[in-house]
């Protein structure tokens, strides 16, 4: 089914997200490198920056993945604290946008505020948030705070905390310091404000430290996918970050409900900006892409991941299985999924979930890795760089997507071909900048001003002014 072109001038945006903790990077094989290694940070940024891409994104893990109660070894695991590492690629970058995923209910916006304003500053802006919400007992643990949110406060506490964070950043004016020596003061008198929250979560009063930057203050991204989540988007983000980038007609419909949102948020349609996450197989001919696209799913899911994932669905340790042979004669246990592997698979209870996939591996005779790799959707987009290029144009010029978040599958070298053959077959077709044409993220993304800054006049509640 075709859909008409409602942004026929419409650039694609591209990012690239350097995951750490997941079995789709293909860490064992010959040609990846290290994954917690500095060089393998910077090599990344510096082709996505050769790439002219807008950001860099890093995602969060505030604790190891585990199975049946030990660190699961077989992912990719261990990553260093995001603020840190962007901190340092700040300085052997010159226009990438960082993009630091921190998270609401293990953090205090204080704190944060201060170090992702601090991000801000040293990149000239080109600093983001990716705001994250855990309710989860398992990651608490780690902070002593398990199970003291509950699911349903999550989003409360978020929007108490960004709603303070943005206020933090907004306490400085944007002429606060002096311009020259010859000024009375370093900070003209009223020019910084004491920031004071008295939320249900948020109890603050706090001296900010940190001046603006030339974006004002960082961009704000959001993950999360459930009604909560969007609406939270919808009110406060600048950018989404969403799994609906691979079927149009799936994205189509995304776009249309997130934006249905924004306008209900009294936002304009286009103020909250798409960029679904994704991956990318190119070949010189379709036949040699999806050659390695069938390549790169086994390698993503050997033996030993599949029986894993089978036992993390079934609640038993199945390593002693043969991943090539049949499902194991076994009900599943039903005990609740703990959130180890992934929020999505809590939907579900694990009964129904193997009964699903019992079901399916009867009807087409799929042994346990044949099922796992089966289970896995197909997302992302292979063939050659031209016909993912129209892809992707077609995508953005559609309206259902602003971009996408690239995931490479090799570390460090994995965005080599899409920088050297996709880019430039997007250039061709006039769907992406030849030149970076601003020196900040927020500018890269064509956004805005920021939410809290547009609406300062009108949202003086929680501020005194302080001489100077």
């Amino acid at each position: 089914m075709s859909h008409p072109i409602t942004r026929p001038d419409a650039q694609v945006h591209l990012g690239v997200f350097f995951q750490g903790v997941n079995h789709h990077t293909v860490w064992s094989d010959a040609e990846s490198g290290s994954q917690i290694d500095p060089d393998s940070f910077l090599r990344v940024a510096q082709v996505a920056e050769r790439g002219l891409f807008d950001a860099f994104f890093l995602g969060e893990g505030l604790r190891l993945r585990e199975s049946h109660g030990r660190v699961h070894d077989l992912d990719v695991v261990g990553r260093p604290d995001a603020l840190t590492q962007l901190a340092a690629l700040a300085s052997v970058t010159t226009h990438l946008g960082l993009v630091a995923t921190q998270n609401t209910t293990y953090n205090d916006p204080a704190d944060l505020a201060r170090r992702l304003a601090g991000l801000d500053v040293l990149s000239g802006g080109r600093a983001a948030w990716n705001v994250v919400t855990t309710d989860n007992a398992w990651t608490g643990e780690n902070f002593r705070r398990g199970g003291y949110l509950d699911h349903a406060d999550r989003y409360v506490r978020a929007e108490e905390f960004v709603r303070a964070a943005q206020a933090i950043w907004d306490s400085w004016d944007d002429d606060a310091i002096a311009p020259d020596s010859g000024a009375e003061n370093w900070a003209d008198p009223g020019a910084i404000e004491t920031v004071v929250r008295d939320g249900a979560s948020v109890r603050i009063q706090v001296r900010p430290t940190v001046p603006r930057s030339p974006q004002v203050h960082p961009v704000l991204f959001q993950a999360g996918d459930s009604p909560a989540g969007r609406d939270f988007a919808a009110r406060n983000a600048d950018v989404i970050f969403s799994a609906h980038g691979s079927d149009l007609d799936d994205a189509l419909a995304f776009a249309a409900d997130v934006r249905t949102r924004v306008r209900a948020a009294g936002r304009p349609a286009d103020d909250l900006l798409i960029l679904p996450g994704t991956f990318f197989v190119l070949g010189d001919t379709d036949a040699e892409a999806e050659e390695k696209y069938a390549w790169l799913k086994r390698a993503q899911v050997t033996g030993a991941t599949a029986l894993s994932l089978l036992g993390y669905i079934w609640g038993h340790d199945l390593s002693h299985l043969d991943p090539d042979g049949p499902l194991p004669d076994l009900e599943a246990t039903t005990v609740e999924f703990d959130g180890t592997r992934g929020a999505a698979l809590k939907e579900g209870g694990r009964r129904k979930l193997a009964e699903q996939w019992r079901a399916r591996a009867e009807a087409e005779n799929l042994s346990i890795r044949e099922l796992v790799i089966a289970q896995e959707a197909r997302r992302g987009f292979v063939g050659t760089p031209g016909r993912v290029a129209d892809r992707l144009v077609e995508f953005v010029r559609t309206g259902a997507v602003d971009g996408f978040n690239i995931s490479p599958w090799i570390v460090p070298d994995g965005l080599d071909d899409i920088v050297d053959t996709l880019v430039p077959a997007l250039q061709e077709r006039g769907a992406y900048r030849t030149a970076y044409t601003s020196t900040t993220l927020r500018g890269h993304l064509g956004l805005r001003v920021p939410l809290s800054h547009r609406a300062a006049a009108d949202d003086v509640v929680g501020t005194e002014q302080i001489a100077g």
